[in-house]
């Protein structure tokens, strides 16, 4: 399970649901960095392009790890200011624990039941910019019932 939880957090770490979120600041703030944020400045950030940054992730930053979540073989999760998914703070997602216990339950009845495979050699997803994950084209499976 410790896996497959790195699995999931891989994969959103790689394709957040989210591609990108913005802030408003009430009052005038300074960030972590020593940026200064004036009032009612808008700030956003970019999950998409964070999860794909060498300085965050390494020089692996564009590999599907799941064991970059495994410490030990046992899943460690990830400072939420680093993987911003579902934000982080006061601010942290209410359907968090959910939204991956919804994952994993899917996940797990899926691969136990079906092959998936992507159509076409060597075919990646490609990131089509929106509010929400999407894929340039989609991405075309087959599914194959496990006997």
């Amino acid at each position: 399970m410790h896996y497959l939880n790195g699995a999931i957090h891989e994969s959103m770490r790689l394709f957040p649901p989210v591609q990108f979120d913005s802030k408003f600041a009430l009052e005038d703030d300074v960030l972590p960095d020593g940026t200064f944020i004036k009032k009612g400045s808008r700030v956003t950030y970019h999950p998409y392009a964070m999860g794909r940054m060498e300085k965050i992730w390494g020089p692996d930053c564009l590999e599907f790890k799941p064991e970059r979540w495994l410490r030990e073989g046992v899943f460690v999760p990830k400072c939420p200011f680093k993987y911003p998914v579902f934000q982080g703070g006061s601010r942290v997602c209410l359907g968090k624990e959910l939204a991956i216990v919804e994952m994993k339950a899917v996940v797990a009845a899926l691969v136990k039941r079906f092959d998936v495979r992507i159509v076409g050699p060597n075919q990646e997803p490609q990131f089509d910019s929106g509010l929400t994950a999407t894929f340039r084209g989609g991405l075309p499976v087959e599914v194959y019932e496990r006997t």
